[in-house]
This record gives C-alpha cells, sequence and structure tokens, in this order.
C-alpha cells in the first residue's frame, strides 16, 4: 500500500506506525510459555563497489534465525542501524523506503499474533511462507507425534511410550543440529532424510559421563519406531509417499548373556547379611528358575499360585511386555523363595508374593553381588532369564518347545536365539551320539555263533 507522502492519511498512517514500533521495540518483543519471538531490519552490503545496501528482515523464533530480503535498498551511510530506518538527506529521501519497513513490520507481526491466537505451531519458515506467500506443505512431524501420543497414551504400555519419547528426543535433536529447525513437514521427509538421521544416531556423543555411544541395534530400534510413526501418517492420509519403501533395518544377531553352571551356583550359595543384598540375590535366582521377567516377578500375588494338570503348583500368568499367557511348574528353589517371602511385611502390604523393589536399584546391587562372587559379567536382572532359558532348561535337555511355551515366545525363532549358545549342550549331544555309533559298530562286528 502507497500514500502520497504529503497527504493527511499518510501523516496518521505514520504516527500510528511510530506509537506501533515504540511499543514492539525490543528485539525480542512478544513471548509466552513456550515461543519466542524476535523481529529486526538490518543491511547488508554485498559489493564495496556500490554504495547502496539491501535491507533484510531478520526474524527469529525459539532461537532460531532466518533472514527475508525485502527487495528494498539505501545508502549505507544513510542506514540508522539504532532505529532500523533510513535517514534523509538532501541528496536522497528515505520516506517511501521507511514506509515499506513499517508495512513489513506491521505485516510480520500480525501473521505471529494469529499463529498465536490460533494456537497453531510457529517456526520461522511457516511465518517466512505466510510473509511471502508461498503456500503450506500440509502436516508437520510434530502434528503427527502429538497425535501419537493423544491417541496411544491409553494404549501403549508406559515403557513402550517411554522408549517413542526418547527417539522423539533424538529426532528433535536431529532437527536442531542438522536441519536448524524445529519442525519438519511430512512431505520433506524422504529417504535421504533416513540416511541422514541413522548417520546423526551413529555419530551422536551423549553429553553425560558414563553413556554410550548408540549400539547398531539401538540405532535400528529408533528408526523402527520412527517408521511406526510414519505407517501412521500413511493411514491417516496425512503423507502420500513412503519413505520407508526402500529403506531396511537390519539387526546384528547378539549373543545372549548367561551365567554358567558354576556361576549360577555360585550366587546360589552366597548368604549376605544385609537385606537389600539377600532380596536382590533371591529375586535373582527366582528368575532363573522361573524365566519370568522383572516386570513380571514383581507383580505376582498369590492368586498367579495354582494347580497345575500334574497336581503340582503352577504359576498361572500374563507376560506385561506382550500380555502372552504363561504357565511355568514351579521348581522346588522357586517355592522355597515363594514361602520365604510370602509373609515379608512389604509382601503382605502390596499383596504381592514379593518385597517391592525397582528394577533400578535391582541392577544396581547386582553389579554389587557380581564383585562379591567374583563373576566376569555385567550382571542385570534380565540375565536371570537367560539363564533359566540356557543353564537351567535347554542344557539339562528341555525340549526347545517347551522352554519357548514357558518364556512366553510367539516364536520359536525367538528362543532358538538360546539354543545356538548352548555349546556344552551341543557338546553333550555329540558324545552319546558317538557312543552309540561306537555301540553300533561293535555289534556289527561281533562274530554269529554257528551250532
Amino acid at each position: 500500500m502507497l500514500f502520497n507522502t504529503n497527504s493527511v492519511t499518510y501523516l496518521v498512517f505514520k504516527k500510528v506506525i511510530r506509537i506501533q514500533n515504540h511499543l514492539n521495540k525490543p528485539k525480542i518483543n512478544i513471548m509466552n510459555e513456550s515461543q519466542t519471538f524476535g523481529l529486526q531490519f538490518v543491511i547488508r552490503h554485498k559489493s564495496k563497489k556500490s554504495q547502496m545496501a539491501g535491507i533484510y528482515l531478520r526474524l527469529t523464533v525459539n532461537g532460531q534465525r532466518i533472514e527475508i530480503s525485502t527487495k528494498l535498498f539505501c545508502p549505507v551511510y544513510l542506514w540508522d542501524k539504532k532505529k532500523e530506518r533510513v535517514k534523509t538527506d538532501k541528496d536522497y529521501s528515505g520516506r517511501q523506503t521507511n514506509t515499506h519497513i513499517d508495512e513489513n513490520r506491521a505485516k510480520i507481526n500480525s501473521i505471529f499474533q494469529e499463529l498465536r491466537m490460533r494456537d497453531e505451531m510457529i517456526t520461522v519458515n511457516i511465518i517466512k511462507n505466510r510473509f511471502l506467500g508461498i503456500k503450506e506443505q500440509g502436516y508437520t512431524l510434530q502434528k503427527l507425534i502429538d497425535y501419537h501420543y493423544r491417541s496411544q497414551e491409553h494404549t501403549l504400555n508406559p515403557s513402550t511410550l517411554k522408549h517413542y519419547k526418547s527417539t522423539h528426543r533424538y529426532l528433535n535433536l536431529f532437527l536442531s543440529e542438522q536441519k536448524k529447525s524445529t519442525d519438519i513437514f511430512l512431505k520433506q521427509i524422504d529417504y535421504g532424510f533416513l540416511t541422514d538421521f541413522e548417520a546423526f544416531l551413529r555419530s551422536y556423543q551423549p553429553s553425560e559421563s558414563g553413556q554410550r555411544p548408540l549400539a547398531h541395534n539401538t540405532v535400528m530400534k529408533h528408526l523402527s519406531r520412527f517408521r511406526t510413526l510414519m505407517n501412521l501418517a500413511i493411514k491417516l492420509g496425512w503423507m502420500e509417499h513412503y519413505p520407508f519403501k526402500a529403506y531396511k533395518l537390519s539387526y546384528k544377531q547378539s549373543d545372549r548373556k548367561y551365567l554358567t553352571k558354576e556361576e549360577l551356583s555360585r550366587i546360589e550359595d552366597k548368604q549376605f547379611p544385609m537385606e537389600r543384598l539377600q532380596l536382590t540375590k533371591d529375586l535373582f535366582i527366582f528368575s532363573c528358575y522361573t524365566g519370568l521377567a522383572y516386570s513380571d516377578v514383581v507383580r505376582l500375588n498369590p492368586h498367579h499360585i495354582t494347580i497345575g494338570i500334574d497336581g503340582n503348583n503352577w504359576i498361572f500368568t500374563q507376560r506385561k511386555k506382550t500380555e502372552s499367557p504363561v504357565r511355568i511348574p514351579l521348581l522346588p528353589t522357586a517355592i522355597y523363595l515363594i514361602d520365604k517371602y510370602k509373609n515379608h511385611l512389604r509382601s503382605l502390604h502390596h499383596g504381592t508374593l514379593f518385597p517391592k523393589i525397582s528394577n533400578q536399584k535391582l541392577n544396581g546391587y547386582l553389579k554389587e553381588i557380581a564383585d562379591i562372587c567374583e563373576i566376569d559379567n555385567n550382571l542385570t536382572f534380565h540375565m536371570a532369564r537367560h539363564t533359566f532359558a540356557t543353564t537351567v532348561t535347554l542344557s539339562n535337555g528341555v525340549p526347545i518347545e517347551t522352554v519357548s511355551k514357558i518364556l512366553g515366545h510367539h516364536r520359536i525363532t525367538t528362543t532358538q536365539i538360546y539354543a545356538r549358545v548352548v555349546e556344552n549342550k551341543v557338546s553333550e549331544d555329540m558324545h552319546q551320539l558317538q557312543l552309540k555309533l561306537k555301540d553300533k559298530q561293535v555289534k556289527q562286528k561281533k562274530p554269529l555263533n554257528v551250532s
């Protein structure tokens, strides 16, 4: 909009703009709980041969900055950096240029206020696109993440949601450090975005001391959760293309750490004077003889103990992780530990078979137990489940189908991971085969009795 610089309308408009500039003068001029906004006009003198400099609009939102050309110019020596305006001298009048600056300032402020009033996402790129009249490209990644939280918070396990939050945190770090943005339109996510994100995860260096870089399978887990988000976007109709179509996830098969028979006996026979270590040891041993994970052990209550098909005590429960039912015949060691703690004050208070203790504390105390018992492995509570599958069952000839059923695996291929590492069992089986073959050969060479 242009005015005759001598008209009354222009003078009124100029006065209004001056009042607005006075109110909006601080560079960080609008802030609420989640948004910071800054607006400033600067000049860029690209050629020393020319006395004219370009005027740029510098926009800052939440620490992210961008500069937009206003297509306006002024002599370098006439630019007032403090007032962000063009001075006027006898050879040059900056009134018309200042009018355009005021119009641009008012337009940017109006766009920001409108976005804030509508409680919409605010980024430097969104404001820039609206200022330049560029049509927005649709749904964004942050909007998809928010929708996923709202729709799944009562469906997914809290621990699973915690893993998604971790993936979202890495996505935000990637956008901030690599893309210099706080968000991205879903249409902009392509195969290149995935490879860049994977490279970022692999090279990420944790800031906390003692925290290790992400392992290969951990990187794949984050990408798998990101793929779930992309699948959700496709189902919602928020994306037309599928970036994971040509992108394949690859997991490295890792050996499951477990205790040998000798190491298990060493812990089992050790008695600890401190109650916390003794309880930790007993819970660990109970898991070694039942195959239950931490989350399933701490939820056990007297109603989970019932009489099985053989007339003996069994555990009838459901895995928290997969919700698959499990039926476990109780071995004598497990029965002894249940009887030991069923009348414990903390067990009675919570209505559980064992006193409650956090997984974090258990794993911390297991480190002490490992040192005392001279166990070289990085002892964790989940290692008890692996020990049950290998040392307690498979190594003692329990069929893999039975072990798979007790562990609550949906596929026997999951259980076969444990079978591959039981070298002692392989050795024993081959030894028995050698004896059978030797016996057969002896019988074949035995001379016949002829009457």
